[in-house]
């Protein structure tokens, strides 16, 4: 299987493409960044985008994937909803736009987060934008959608882009995991999991934290 993966250079897309690289069943991909990753692997290609929404130039390399895992996003902390829905729900459904467009039977498979809000009607603003932007999705003509709602997770080993806030309280994992078992996971499992969704599939588009760990497991 041959796949895109946005957002190498944040947390989830570079424990996603970590599992990547190691899966067999992976055998390209193509990184879609605004800014190198800085790793040469027989496996891996670059495609730098500074702007989203501009994809004309770039469509003949964003043609022949068989799935996208999009792991791009932006914390909505000190950001006001009109900014966060552009970034979040206007790019995301413009590059998703595109691929469809392109190669319909593609899989696509969406990060969004535990608590996200499918009603679009709660108060929490990031959770009514990430369900506005998943119901969206959701309705575009690919092969197969997901949703992928992680919660809390330990990074994998080597990972150079951890959230300072994941650094802080990454000792608590094994308390978290034990007290909240249906909100940690490990990335690794974020990875594996979204990997097979699309080589085997999964009878959910919802991929809540429990799961990504049914899945994680084969």
């Amino acid at each position: 299987m041959k796949v895109i993966i946005t957002g190498a250079t944040g947390m989830v897309g570079e424990g996603v493409l970590l599992e990547c690289l190691s899966h067999p069943d992976i055998t390209q991909i193509l990184l879609v960044s605004r800014k190198t990753y800085g790793l040469q692997h027989p496996k891996l290609q670059e495609c730098l985008i500074p702007d989203f929404m501009q994809l004309e130039d770039h469509v003949t390399q964003l043609t022949g994937y068989d799935a996208c895992f999009y792991c791009a996003g932006i914390s909505s902390n000190g950001m006001n909803e009109v900014a966060y829905t552009f970034i979040t729900y206007d790019v995301t459904l413009h590059f998703a736009r595109r691929l469809a467009a392109i190669q319909p039977n593609m899989i696509f498979e969406y990060v969004s987060g535990s608590h996200t809000d499918s009603s679009e009607q709660g108060r929490i603003m990031w959770a009514r934008v990430k369900g506005k932007t998943e119901n969206a999705l959701t309705k575009l003509s690919f092969q197969e959608i997901y949703h992928v709602r992680p919660g809390f997770m330990q990074p994998t080993p080597g990972q150079k882009n951890i959230k300072r806030y994941y650094r802080m309280i990454g000792h608590l994992y094994p308390l978290l995991r034990w007290l909240f078992p249906n909100q940690v996971s490990t990335m690794r499992e974020v990875g594996l999991a979204m990997i097979l969704a699309a080589v085997k599939g999964y009878p959910r588009p919802i991929l809540e934290v429990k799961d990504i760990k049914l899945l994680a497991r084969g």
